[in-house]
């Protein structure tokens, strides 16, 4: 079991709405605030979002660099898939592989990919 991941960000504020709006939708709870930072749990399982610290902030994220490639969630269904898909696209979220959405994932997977406001991948997953 995954205990918890903890992920620095370029901006605190924008990824706070982005995560206030992403998570509880896909059953977390918002678990610790504090100045440079914000957890949400779901089950024994959290994600911790800290302040890039100012000496690091430089070198931006990408997904092609060693390290964390992205994130996946399991989604309730395939209709939660479309509707976040598009409340995504209301607030200017950018979707992932639109001219295969949703089998971006292979015939079998349905699914939404998108970007965090650090360009961290993100991905949801309807069950099977």
């Amino acid at each position: 079991m995954l205990h918890h991941v903890e992920m620095n960000v370029s901006d605190l504020k924008e990824s706070r709405d982005f995560y206030d709006f992403l998570l509880p939708k896909l059953g977390y709870t918002l678990y610790q605030e504090w100045g440079k930072g914000f957890s949400y749990k779901y089950d024994a399982t959290y994600l911790v979002f800290v302040q890039t610290e100012e000496k690091h902030a430089e070198t931006a994220y990408h997904r092609g660099h060693t390290g964390l490639n992205h994130l996946a969630f399991h989604g309730e269904s395939r209709k939660q898939i479309d509707d976040l898909t598009e409340k995504l696209i209301s607030r200017g979220t950018t979707i992932l592989y639109k001219d295969r959405h949703p089998y971006a994932g292979g015939n079998q997977t349905y699914a939404v990919f998108f970007e965090d406001p650090d360009r961290i991948k993100l991905e949801i997953v309807a069950p099977e």
